[in-house]
């Protein structure tokens, strides 16, 4: 239930074929940065601007003049970077993306269609096609005891291996404003976190998590 193949449609975005090397999300981490150096060049100069060094926006996207763009990022077609946003570096936002105000995304990859719009932190995490982070909901990437991560999975404990990774969101995936992916936390598609949740573990796909901890499934 947490494959990459189990969370994400690989065909809405340009890391496709980068996601394709690798078993679980959390392995392409550590490899964000040099698929975008080695993406970059490869973009059509008629579709793509390089608006400085190794920073690539599409010419339909629109950035608005107080967001930054840190190296490397890639920003796809029709995406907004909306005022107050701080891109840190090697984020591959994908076409029809939001990035709003005061949102901050380092080492990530958006699919198409992603929703990051308001006072969103998002580090070391790979956010689905359509997914969706509600007002204030954040990405908690490091343990307090600066250990290495685990993923809590309902089989048992998989050992990630890395000290930083966020949360892996499969496609369709909404959490709710002011929500707290803790570290390791890996939601599968078309699931819903509650408002104000803090989420640990691994959440099934087609499944509500609720505040207390408590996850059901979603009635057809």
């Amino acid at each position: 239930m947490f494959t990459i193949q189990d969370l994400y449609d690989l065909d809405h975005t340009l890391a496709g074929d980068y996601l394709r090397q690798f078993t679980y999300p959390w392995e392409a981490l550590g490899g964000i940065k040099d698929m975008i150096l080695a993406l970059g060049p490869t973009l059509d100069p008629e579709e793509y601007d390089q608006v400085s060094e190794n920073v690539w926006v599409h010419k339909t996207a629109k950035v608005f003049p107080s967001a930054w763009l840190g190296a490397p990022c890639i920003i796809g077609a029709r995406t907004e970077v909306r005022h107050g946003a701080f891109i840190r570096g090697s984020a591959l936002v994908g076409e029809d993306c939001v990035v709003g105000n005061s949102v901050e995304l380092k080492n990530v990859i958006l699919f198409d269609h992603v929703q990051t719009p308001h006072y969103n932190y998002v580090g070391d995490s790979i956010l689905g096609y359509y997914s969706h982070m509600g007002a204030g909901s954040i990405t908690s990437n490091v343990r307090s005891d600066k250990k290495l991560v685990t993923v809590h999975a309902p089989e048992g404990d998989i050992p990630a291996g890395i000290k930083k990774f966020g949360a892996m969101l499969g496609d369709y995936v909404e959490c709710g404003c002011n929500s707290v992916c803790n570290p390791g936390t890996v939601i599968g598609r078309h699931s819903n976190v509650y408002p104000t949740s803090c989420v640990r573990g691994v959440v099934p796909a087609y499944s509500i998590y609720k505040n207390n901890g408590e996850i059901v499934k979603k009635e057809d």
